[in-house]
């Protein structure tokens, strides 16, 4: 009986032994205390409580192996700093949590981060995303979400597509409404959009208070707010914004991620007062696992919160979840460290933080959950410089019950229709980008931005108080009703351009005048008045657009001279020397003679018309040089001039004419050398005379109105005096030319104008005016004889209507200016106000022909110089070569001097071994073997010289032939001699 009873004992403690140990299996897990401090009542306060217990569960149930378990600890905030930073203080000091999860407002984490910090305890929180919170100074402090500035470049992305260029910014006055303004203002300067006005909304305004800043909007230009709040406060704002009439046509209303990531949990009411705005919120992958995550917490939060309504879990929902795993993964590996405190020696004075102990396990906490990388339910999660990264944001239109997908926008490319895993497009801004947007009142069309208030003001439009004659603005006054009337070619371009606008622009002309009527100051002046537009004759200048946006320019732009013009100068007797200018005719003139005497060269030697007294051989290279432009017709072809008693320098330019004639036929230049030289100079030749006759013929058919000054420095170096208008920065442009002040005189009307240039620079007038291109037109239509205008001398824009900095009409009234200078308006205007204006500008805009210089001609000159220095030195070379046997025996014994004189004479010699002295023998011989006698032939006889010996000799004498009626000077016995007598051609081979 004792064995039975021994083995049921025994049994029955080792059932006992068993149920122990997993009893102490359970009681020896290690419990990591975690606070939580979150806003209760709030609704993020309320999805993050619930994300928060479904994550505990689900990551305990996933790692049933870990020795470890969170320990929660949540405290209440109340919405207030100071409970939260009370609360935090409790968790340390008394529970000794080892992670604060939390605050929820950024106000609060910023002073729970302190506590952290001090203590050396991990605050992270998934809801404070204010970018004044940093971990640099707060090292302690992990921001399990993004930093609210990363989200600016996507909403100035929006504002750039659209093409808004002002947007008015509407935030709480909260850390984290004023956290990301500068950042948000800076990001919408790089879009070239303006912040005119920013609307800050306390925690604490009354619904009235909210209504009074609405209405105040809505006497704004602006039709364009972003909304940066946190829920409760934008969804009070929402209610009376739809209640003022702000959420209709025309107005566009974008948020940011607070509020745009739980559009799907706010109130349906509050949804309905959403409808057509836009908004942008991080994008979160699609997955099964999402799908099934957030199935099973809508049932957990109706379950956890039945009295409020069904909501979506929103980002901050998705971020508290992951938080809570990155904390439970952090607290399993530091399960083996102590995780106890280290006080602080107590001083007796301390305050409450002073009494924090030191966390043993702070220092590896913060590293392994800063380290911390995982693909969570939000999509990756991994922080980098104490925050988590965010990549592509989701662009969403709020429309029914929810936000429609439009677009995303991602750092790389901008705005995209669809999001794709292998993409090359580059990065953009463009409103095809997204799908279309139902804007608010159910409209379709984009809206403008800027509208005028239906009870706001007129626009207060300064004008320039100009002579009642001027057709750029005439300001007149009623003398009865003392009413005001404002015209010219000024205002109605302005009145064309403002048709062209899609919108009603209400405005009223203001002229910029003193109490007694008369204008009350300069340009610079009126523009830097607090006038809603300037229009008049207002010129863009650098200076001015420091302060001030101008409108494209709607005149010709230019600084110029107004001049009188001179007497037509074909009434000058030496107008035949103007088509060429001094160097040219020089130039000529040089080509001319090298030419003639390089032609000479290459022909004396073998051209018997290139032989004969010095004066003949002159005459015959001027004549062949100048023949070439002009013939003289005094020496003409007549037997007259043929005759032996005219002067001998007639026979002489004749027998040049003679030879010009036969060159020209191709007949009488021997030399080949000879024959290129002419043909390039002929070319040469040719292109200059017809250049003179086509520039002479302009000169004397042409009526020249020629300006009596061309340059602006011309009249500084002879100190003339300059004419400029009154109240005009021309004057000021002179100065910086460093023109002299003491030559210079302002007038104020055109009759002025007329008066100094009649009178001239010293007369007591001036010579020149330097005026804005559009008034020297206007002048010369008025004053189209005797004046002209030169230039421009000085560049500038033109006139252009003038906005306040900033101001989004510049660029409609912009596309209204090309409208109406692109059409018939402008010519109509123009016609309008300077009806005659065209006529008469064709007679001052006629200019003189300018003579022609030697730079238009020079390539010519360097071409014929060129062929005829080659040639000149390939027949040097080839006669030095033929005859240097000869030539080096010659005076040998006597100076250099002398033996080059001795070289020319030889040089100087007939070349008989040339082919043309060849030719001239067998034609002779030829006519004495023919058997026949000529009655009056001309037989060649030459005379050898011999000068060694002084002797002369005839040879040939059996070709001797006499002329009729003259003797020779010897009896001469020929076959012929019953023929009658003959005559003795001589010549004389000395020359």
């Amino acid at each position: 009986m004792e064995k039975p009873t021994g083995v049921i004992v025994f049994l029955f403690m080792f059932i006992l032994f068993a149920a122990a140990q997993r009893n102490g299996s359970s009681i020896m897990e290690n419990p990591f205390h975690v606070g939580v401090i979150l806003d209760l009542t709030t609704l993020v306060g309320k999805m993050g409580q619930t994300s928060i217990s479904m994550a505990i569960d689900d990551f305990y149930s996933t790692n049933s192996n870990y020795t470890t378990r969170l320990v929660l600890h949540t405290k209440d905030s109340g919405n207030d700093v100071v409970q939260a930073a009370s609360a935090a203080l409790d968790l340390i000091e008394k529970i000794e949590v080892q992670v604060i999860i939390g605050p929820q407002k950024s106000s609060q984490a910023a002073l729970v981060s302190y506590v952290g910090n001090k203590s050396h305890v991990p605050i992270i929180s998934f809801t404070a995303t204010s970018p004044s919170l940093s971990s640099a100074l707060t090292p302690y402090f992990v921001r399990a979400a993004f930093d609210d500035a990363v989200q600016v470049d996507s909403i100035s992305s929006i504002i750039r597509a659209y093409g808004w260029r002002e947007v008015v910014p509407v935030y709480e006055d909260s850390d984290y409404g004023r956290g990301i303004i500068p950042y948000l203002i800076d990001s919408l300067e790089q879009v070239d959009c303006r912040v005119p006005y920013r609307s800050v909304i306390s925690l604490v305004a009354t619904d009235d208070q909210i209504i009074e800043e609405l209405y105040k909007l809505m006497t704004m230009q602006t039709r364009v707010f972003i909304v940066h709040m946190s829920v409760p406060m934008g969804s009070r704002l929402f209610r009376k914004v739809n209640e003022a009439g702000l959420m209709s046509q025309g107005y566009a209303w974008i948020m940011t991620d607070g509020l745009t990531s739980l559009v799907e949990s706010l109130d349906p009411s509050i949804i309905a007062s959403m409808q057509g705005t836009i908004g942008v919120r991080l994008h979160v992958p699609k997955s099964r696992k999402l799908d099934h995550f957030a199935r099973r917490w809508r049932r957990r939060f109706q379950q956890e919160n039945p009295d409020d309504q069904p909501a979506e879990p929103g980002i901050f929902a998705l971020w508290a979840y992951d938080t809570v795993w990155t904390v439970a993964k952090a607290a399993e590996n530091v399960k083996a460290i102590n995780s106890g405190f280290l006080k602080l020696a107590n001083t007796g004075n301390s305050t409450g933080s002073d009494r924090l102990g030191v966390s043993i396990a702070g220092p590896l906490l913060l590293k392994l959950i800063s380290e911390s990388r995982f693909r969570g339910i939000s999509g990756e999660f991994l922080f980098a410089d104490g925050q988590l990264q965010s990549s592509t944001f989701q662009i969403i239109n709020v429309v029914g019950k929810g936000g429609r997908e439009i677009g995303f926008w991602t750092p790389q490319h901008g705005i995209i229709n669809q999001l794709k895993k292998n993409t090359s497009k580059e990065y953009s801004a463009l409103m095809t980008d997204m799908n279309p947007v139902i804007w608010p009142g159910e409209s379709t069309v984009v809206p403008k931005g800027w509208e005028m208030p239906l009870s706001g003001k007129k626009l207060r439009i300064g004008v320039p108080l100009l002579d009642e004659t001027d057709e750029f603005v005439k300001v007149e006054r009623n003398p009865i009703t003392n009413a005001i009337t404002v015209s010219g070619f000024c205002i109605d371009v302005f009145e064309a351009a403002l048709q062209t606008l899609p919108y009603a622009l209400p405005h009223e002309y203001i002229p910029f005048q003193n109490e007694k009527g008369l204008c009350a100051g300069t340009y610079d002046d009126l523009v830097d008045q607090k006038y809603d537009c300037v229009v008049g004759d207002v010129t863009i200048r650098e200076n001015r657009s420091l302060y001030v946006d101008f409108t494209l320019p709607y005149t010709e732009s230019g600084i110029a001279m107004l001049v009188p013009v001179k007497d037509s100068i074909n009434k000058n007797a030496w107008i035949f020397l103007k088509p060429l200018t001094f160097d040219l005719w020089l130039g000529s003139l040089a080509a001319f003679f090298y030419t003639g005497f390089v032609v000479w060269v290459l022909e004396h030697r073998i051209n018997m018309e290139f032989r004969g007294p010095v004066s003949q051989q002159l005459g015959t290279i001027f004549y062949f040089s100048f023949s070439t432009l002009v013939f003289a017709h005094s020496c003409s072809n007549s037997k007259q001039s043929e005759k032996h008693d005219l002067p001998q320098i007639c026979r002489h330019l004749l027998q040049g004419r003679k030879v010009f004639q036969k060159m020209s036929a191709g007949e009488k230049l021997e030399n080949l050398l000879s024959r290129i030289v002419v043909i390039i100079w002929v070319f040469v030749v040719l292109i200059l005379t017809s250049s003179y006759t086509a520039s002479l013929t302009s000169m004397l058919t042409v009526q020249q109105l020629q300006p009596t000054v061309t340059d602006l420095r011309e009249l500084q170096n002879n100190g003339e005096y300059v004419g400029y208008p009154a109240n005009s920065f021309v004057k000021g442009l002179l100065v910086q030319l460093n023109f002299d002040e003491k030559r210079m005189r302002g007038y104020s009307y055109s009759d002025e104008y007329v008066e100094a240039l009649k009178k001239g620079s010293h007369g007591g007038g001036v010579a020149a005016i330097v005026h804005e291109i559009p008034y020297i037109k206007q002048f010369l239509s008025k004053y189209c004889k005797g004046y002209t205008m030169v230039g421009p001398i000085y560049k500038t824009a033109g006139f252009g209507f003038v906005f306040p900095k900033g101001s989004p009409v510049v660029s409609d009234i912009s596309r209204g200016i090309l409208n109406v200078t692109e059409g018939d308006s402008m010519i109509q205007i123009e016609k309008k106000w300077f009806g005659g204006r065209d006529s008469c500008l064709k007679q001052g805009d006629i200019v003189g022909s300018g003579s022609l210089g030697f730079n238009s001609f020079w390539g010519l000159f360097l071409l014929s110089g060129a062929v005829s220095t080659c040639a000149l030195v390939i027949f040097l070379a080839s006669f030095v070569c033929k005859n240097w046997h000869e030539m080096r025996d010659i005076d040998r014994d006597k100076s250099i001097s002398q033996r080059l004189i001795s070289w020319v004479r030889y040089y100087n010699k007939k070349d008989y071994s040339a082919y043309t002295f060849r030719k001239d023998i067998s034609e002779a011989s030829e006519q004495d073997n023919d058997g026949t006698c000529r009655s009056s032939g001309e037989i060649p006889v030459t005379l050898d010289d011999d000068p060694s010996n002084g002797r002369r000799s005839i040879s040939n004498l059996s070709d001797v032939s006499c002329p009729q009626g003259e003797s020779s000077s010897a009896e001469l016995a020929s076959p012929c001699s019953e023929a009658g007598p003959i005559s003795i051609i001589v010549t004389d081979r000395r020359h």
